[in-house]
C-alpha cells in the first residue's frame, strides 16, 4: 500500500519579505509559552545538521524512501543517521503532545476529528510507529504497515479484543494503514493508548519481529513516548470513524503549526527564512520520491499489459468452449422432445387404466352400499326385538319374587284359622292363572327365538356374501396398486434420465407429477372408504357376537323356567298336601282358641321389639344399603328398627298411635295379612 504525499508547488512558497509581512502584523496574536519555542528551536536545529533540514530528516523516517547507501559507507555513519532520526521523532512528538495538550485545555471541550493539532499528532505518532518497521513481501509487493504490531495487544491485553473487533466489522477499511489509524483513533478515546503501548514495549521479543534492532519502539526513546502520552488522558476525544476516508489521508507533518510564533526580532525573522528554505529542500526531496514511485507504477503496468494479453486468449479458448457446449445443448433438446412424447404416450395409456378401474370400483361400491343399508335396517329391528324379550324377562323376574313372597306366606298361615283356607285358595287360583301366563309367554318366548335363530343365520350369509365382495374389491384394489406402482417406477426412470436437462422438460414433468399425485390422492381416498367398510363390517361381526350371546342367555333362562316349572309342580303337591291337613286341624281346632292364640302371639312381638338409636344403624336392614346424605335413616313404628326410604315407604294405623305413621315392608304385610284374617 503506497502512501499519498502533498505536493507543493515552487511558486507557492513564500518570500521573505512576505513572512516579514506577516510577522509584524500577527504580533498581537497568542504567543507560545518559553518551553514550547526552545523545544521548537531544538527540534529545527537538530532537523537541519541531520540532512541540512528537519522537514527533509523527517520525510526520510517514514513517508519518503530512504536513499539506499553505498556499499562503501560504514557502519556508524547509518548508527548516528538512526540516533538522529529517532531524536528528531522524539522532540516532534514532544511538541505534538504540548501543543494538542494546551489548545485542549484552551478550548475546554471534547476534540474532534477535524481539530489540526490533535491530526497532526496522528501522523507524527504514525512516523513513530513506522520507524525501523520491517519489510514483509507478499505476492501483491512489499507491504509495511505498522498494524501487524497493534494486533499484538490483542492477545497480550484482553481489554483491548473490542477495539480490535470494532476495527475489523468496519466496512469502509480495506488496508492495512487505515486499519492502524482507526486503532489509535479508538485506543485515545478509550484514554489506554499509553497502556497498550507499554504492554507492546513490555514484549519486545514480539516486537523484533516486526521492527529492526535500531528501531524507535525497540530502544528507550519507546518508553519515553509512552511517557508522554499518559499525558493525553487529559485529553476528551469524540471521534467519527463512520465517513472519514482513513486508507487514503496524507500523512504529511504540517509544520506551519510549530512555525506560528511572532518573531519579535530579527534572530526570529533569520529563524523564519530558514524554514522556508527547509520546506524548499522537503519539496526537492518529496518530488524525488514522487519519480521513484512513477517508475514503480510503470512496471506495474507493463505486467498488467502481460496480464491482459493472457486474459484476451483465455477468452478466446472459452468462446470456443462456449461454441461447443451450445452444440451440446441442441443435441440434448432434440433428445428431451423425443423422451418427452414417449412420456406422454405411457401417461395417456396410464390414464385411461384408471379411469376404468375407477368406473368398476365406483359400481361395486354402490352394491355394497345397498347391501349395508339393509343389513343395518336389519340390525335396528332385532335391537327393537331385543328391548322388548327384555321386558319380558324383567316382568318374569318380578312375577318369581311375588311367587316367593306368596310361598313364605302360605308357610307361616299354615297354623292359623280355617278362615285363612279360603284366601290360601284363592291365591292358589291365582297362582295358577299366573303360571298358566307364564306358560303362553314361555311358548311366545321359544317362537321369538326361532325368528331370531333364522334372522341370524340370514345374517351369516348376508356377511358371507359381503366378504366375498371385499374379498373382490381388495384383489381390484390390490392390481390397481400394481399398476400404479408400475406407473410410478416408470415415472421416476423418465425423471431420472430427464434429470440435468432444459428448464422446459421440468416444467412437464412437474404436471405430470402434479397429475400423479392426484391420482394418488384419488388411491388414498378411495383406500380410506375401503377401511371404513372394514370398520363397518366388524361393528357387524360384534352386533352378531352379541346377538350369539343373547341366544346362549336365552337358552339359560328357558333352563331357569323348567326348574320354575319344577318347582311349581312340587309347591302345588305340598300346597295339596297342606290343605288336607288343614282341613283335619279345622275340626278339631276351634274359632276362639285360634284368635287368643294370635293375640298372644302379636303381644308377645310387639313386647319383644326395641327401637334402635340413630348411631347404631350404619345400614338398611332389608336391603343393606349404606346410609348417606342422598340415603337416609327412617324408624318403623312397629319394630323399631331402622330403614332406609324405599324399604320404609308404607303407613299404616297403629294401636299406639292415633294417626298413620311410617311402616317397613315386612310389618306392612304381616299386619295386613292379620288385619284380612281378623276381619274374615
Amino acid at each position: 500500500v503506497e502512501e499519498a504525499f502533498e505536493i507543493i508547488a515552487k511558486t507557492q512558497l513564500p518570500n521573505t519579505a512576505e513572512l516579514e509581512s506577516q510577522g509584524k502584523g500577527k504580533t498581537e496574536e497568542a504567543g507560545w509559552s518559553a518551553p514550547i519555542l526552545s523545544l521548537a528551536k531544538k527540534a529545527s536545529e537538530n532537523l537541519a545538521l541531520s540532512y541540512g533540514s528537519a522537514l527533509k530528516s523527517a520525510s526520510l523516517v517514514g513517508f519518503i524512501s530512504k536513499p539506499v547507501s553505498n556499499a562503501s559507507s560504514a557502519k556508524t555513519s547509518a548508527r548516528y543517521h538512526a540516533m538522529e532520526e529517532r531524536a528528531n521523532l522524539m522532540n516532534m512528538m514532544k511538541l505534538s503532545v504540548k501543543i494538542l495538550i494546551q489548545s485542549a485545555l484552551s478550548l475546554g471541550r471534547t476534540l474532534d476529528s477535524d481539530f489540526p493539532p490533535l491530526q497532526q499528532f496522528f501522523v507524527v505518532l504514525e512516523h513513530c510507529l513506522k520507524h525501523g518497521l520491517k519489510v514483509k513481501k507478499t505476492f501483491i509487493g512489499q507491504n509495511k504497515s505498522f498494524f501487524g504490531p497493534l494486533e499484538l495487544v490483542e492477545k497480550l491485553c484482553p481489554e483491548a479484543s473490542d477495539i480490535a473487533t470494532s476495527v475489523k466489522n468496519l466496512p469502509e477499511l480495506k488496508t492495512a494503514v487505515g486499519r492502524g489509524r482507526a486503532w489509535l483513533y479508538l485506543a485515545l478515546m478509550q484514554k489506554k493508548l499509553a497502556d497498550y503501548l507499554k504492554v507492546l514495549l513490555d514484549h519486545k521479543h514480539l516486537l523484533s519481529e516486526f521492527y529492526e534492532p535500531d528501531a524507535l519502539m525497540m530502544e528507550e526513546e519507546g518508553a519515553v513516548i509512552v511517557g508522554l502520552l499518559v499525558g493525553l488522558n487529559v485529553i476528551d476525544a469524540n471521534l467519527c470513524l463512520k465517513g472519514e476516508d482513513l486508507d487514503s489521508q496524507v500523512g504529511v507533518i504540517d509544520f506551519s503549526l510549530y512555525l506560528k510564533e511572532t518573531q519579535d526580532s530579527d534572530g526570529k525573522q533569520d529563524g523564519g527564512i530558514t524554514a522556508v528554505l527547509d520546506q524548499k529542500h522537503y519539496v526537492e526531496e518529496l518530488n524525488r520520491h514522487l519519480s521513484c514511485t512513477v517508475a514503480d507504477l510503470q512496471n506495474k503496468i507493463d505486467c498488467l499489459e502481460k496480464t491482459n494479453s493472457k486474459l484476451q486468449e483465455e477468452l478466446a479458448a472459452a468462446t470456443d468452449r462456449i461454441g461447443s457446449l451450445q452444440e451440446e445443448q441442441q443435441q440434448l433438446k432434440q433428445q428431451n422432445e423425443l423422451i418427452r412424447e414417449r412420456s406422454e404416450k405411457s401417461v395417456e395409456v396410464t390414464k385411461e387404466d384408471t379411469k376404468v378401474e375407477l368406473d368398476t370400483y365406483k359400481q361395486s361400491r354402490q352394491g355394497l352400499d345397498e347391501m349395508y343399508s339393509d343389513v343395518w335396517k336389519q340390525l335396528k329391528e332385532e335391537k327393537k326385538i331385543r328391548l322388548e324379550l327384555e321386558k319380558e324377562l324383567e316382568l318374569q323376574i318380578g312375577m318369581k319374587t311375588e311367587m316367593e313372597i306368596a310361598m313364605k306366606l302360605l308357610e307361616k298361615d299354615t297354623h292359623e284359622k280355617q278362615d285363612t283356607l279360603v284366601a290360601l285358595r284363592q291365591q292358589l287360583e291365582e297362582v295358577k292363572a299366573i303360571n298358566l301366563q307364564m306358560f303362553h309367554k314361555s311358548q311366545n318366548a321359544e317362537c321369538s327365538l326361532q325368528q331370531k335363530t333364522e334372522a341370524i343365520s340370514s345374517f351369516e350369509g348376508k356377511t358371507n356374501e359381503m366378504m366375498s365382495s371385499m374379498k373382490q374389491m381388495e384383489e381390484r384394489l390390490q392390481h390397481a396398486e400394481k399398476t400404479r406402482q408400475a406407473a410410478e417406477e416408470r415415472c421416476n426412470k423418465m425423471k431420472q434420465e430427464l434429470a440435468g436437462r432444459l428448464d422446459t422438460c421440468r416444467q412437464q414433468m412437474s404436471q405430470l407429477d402434479s397429475k400423479c399425485s392426484t391420482l394418488e390422492k384419488e388411491l388414498k381416498s378411495e383406500k380410506e372408504q375401503r377401511q371404513t367398510l372394514q370398520k363397518e363390517l366388524h361393528q357387524e361381526k360384534d352386533a352378531t357376537t352379541l346377538l350369539k350371546t343373547e341366544l346362549q342367555q336365552m337358552e339359560g333362562l328357558k333352563k331357569e323356567l323348567r326348574k320354575l316349572q319344577d318347582e311349581k309342580q312340587q309347591l302345588e303337591k305340598v300346597c295339596e298336601e297342606q290343605e288336607q291337613a288343614l282341613q283335619e286341624m279345622g275340626l278339631h281346632l276351634s274359632q276362639s282358641k285360634l284368635k287368643m292364640e294370635d293375640i298372644k302371639e302379636v303381644n308377645k312381638a310387639l313386647k319383644g321389639h326395641t327401637w334402635l338409636k340413630d348411631d347404631e344403624a350404619t345400614h338398611c336392614k332389608q336391603c343393606e344399603k349404606e346410609f348417606s346424605i342422598s340415603r337416609r335413616k327412617h324408624h318403623c313404628r312397629n319394630c323399631g328398627d331402622i330403614f332406609c326410604n324405599t324399604c320404609s315407604s308404607n303407613e299404616l294405623a297403629l294401636p299406639s298411635y292415633p294417626k298413620p305413621v311410617r311402616v317397613c315392608d315386612t310389618c306392612h304385610t304381616l299386619l295386613l295379612q292379620r288385619c284380612s284374617s281378623n276381619s274374615s
